[in-house]
């Protein structure tokens, strides 16, 4: 065994310590591109939810007149969450579309396996660190190429290797020289236990998001089938539509199927490369079995790790920040096209019962008119009617009678007097001249008449 092994080679501190500073890369950027996934899948939801508020207070004006600022809230949150949607996805298109994540994973990977490499099969060889630093140049240099020349590390300052936890058997330290023993309990057993328990994680996800896309589908048709009785509910598919889609797409996004087929093939192969190796006796674990094992494990992890790579591309390539964008819009878009649909059915429908009312009301109207007309008609004929009308005819002819004679007497006894008049007054003549005191003597003995003026 080398003597260099025996301390912190410099070699091995600057690979680890790479490692650990694109693994916080690789963890910090996915983590965001995750997180703005969820952001925008929420946002569509909300949009669809906001919409509905904003169509059920058109249809309720008093609550609407009452407070107005629920109205106004509802309508600029309506207009305000797709406008988010839509720009959380065009800057996040720029930031995460080219998964730069999934490069410095890669890079990480590499590098942990040319750490093993130089720990294990390079024990023997003299040029092992010259190797390994052509190898962390070579590395680095295709990060660059495939980050389009954008490459950069934070400090970093914890501890390395960074999975090292003191006091644990399987927990690696990451400086000394392996045995065929220590790298299967350091390297493969670690990375099978991983992978389990990944897998397992993977599953309960699978599990919990299928079940919800079916209780949420379930729940829309129930929604569907009731709004036939009551329209009212028929809006609220369309909730439980954008859930689904959101969910959905997100599932497609974590191409969890995939990954537990990937990852589930790594579990095999390891589980094959551990019993061959537990089948070994001591002096069979010779150097040859020994450096067979430790590639045969590194081009398993490495191929998995290959075509996890290629798997999730493709999921970002299907998967773009713009359909989630444009899932938002089309859901909105459809809620306000079937909202017109239902303004439109139920403005038809008042129109048809209006109709119907008014024409029942028109007979009953006339129905009511005909028959009160015959029975005013009926007590128009009556005996004591005609009686009545007799009473008031011949009532009404006395005091014609009454009021022609006195307007007679009247008439006569008003031109009397004005004849008198003239007779005392002739020799006046009245014009300009006339003195006030013979006019006023003149109209004081003018007659009155008890009726009223005008």
């Amino acid at each position: 065994m080398d003597t260099e092994t025996s301390e912190v080679t410099p070699i091995l501190k600057v690979a680890w310590t790479r490692v650990a500073q694109l693994d916080v890369i690789a963890s910090r950027r996915s983590k965001n591109h995750l997180s703005i996934r969820r952001w925008i899948a929420v946002l569509g939801v909300l949009a669809t939810l906001f919409a509905i508020f904003t169509q059920l207070l058109d249809t309720r004006t008093s609550l609407k007149q009452n407070y107005p600022l629920i109205g106004l809230g509802a309508t600029a949150l309506f207009i305000a969450t797709p406008f988010l949607a839509s720009t959380l996805a065009a800057l996040a298109s720029k930031k995460f579309s080219n998964g730069d994540w999934l490069v410095t994973r890669a890079g990480a990977e590499e590098i942990k396996k040319e750490i093993y490499f130089y720990r294990t099969v390079l024990q023997k060889d003299e040029t092992r660190r010259r190797y390994l630093e052509d190898r962390l140049a070579r590395i680095q240099r295709q990060i660059h190429r495939a980050l389009n020349g954008e490459y950069s590390f934070e400090d970093y300052g914890g501890p390395v290797p960074a999975s090292y936890r003191a006091g644990e058997a399987d927990s690696d330290p990451g400086f000394s020289d392996l045995t065929g023993d220590e790298y299967m309990n350091y390297r493969l057993e670690n990375q099978l236990n991983w992978h389990n328990r990944k897998i397992k994680k993977f599953k309960v996800e699978r599990d919990r998001l299928t079940i919800s896309i079916l209780v949420i589908g379930a729940l829309g048709s129930i929604i569907a089938t009731l709004g036939a009785t009551w329209s009212s509910l028929s809006i609220w598919v369309a909730l439980t539509a954008s859930i689904t889609a959101a969910l959905i797409g997100w599932q497609e996004l974590r191409n969890i199927d995939v990954i537990v087929r990937n990852y589930s093939k790594v579990v095999l192969e390891l589980t094959i490369l551990k019993d061959h190796w537990l089948n070994l006796t001591p002096a069979e674990r010779t150097a040859t079995e020994f450096y067979k094992l430790v590639r045969d494990c590194e081009e398993v992890l490495w191929a998995q790790n290959t075509e996890y790579i290629k798997s999730m591309q493709e999921a970002l390539r299907e998967h773009s920040f713009e359909e989630d964008a444009n899932l938002v819009n089309n859901i909105v878009a459809k809620l306000n096209q079937e909202a017109q649909q239902t303004k439109q059915a139920m403005a038809e429908h008042v129109t048809q019962v209006t109709d119907k009312v008014l024409e029942q009301t028109s007979q009953k109207v006339e129905q009511t008119f005909q028959t009160t007309l015959t029975t005013l008609a009926d007590d128009f004929m009556s005996e004591l009617v005609q009686k009545e009308l007799d009473a008031m005819s011949q009532a009404v002819t006395e005091a014609a009678g009454d009021m022609m004679e006195r307007a007679s007497t009247e008439t006569s006894s008003f031109i009397a007097s004005l004849s008198q008049i003239a007779q005392d007054y002739s020799h006046v003549e009245v014009g300009r001249d006339t003195s006030k005191e013979e006019l006023n003597q003149i109209l004081a003995r003018y007659p009155k008449t008890g009726e009223l003026k005008g």
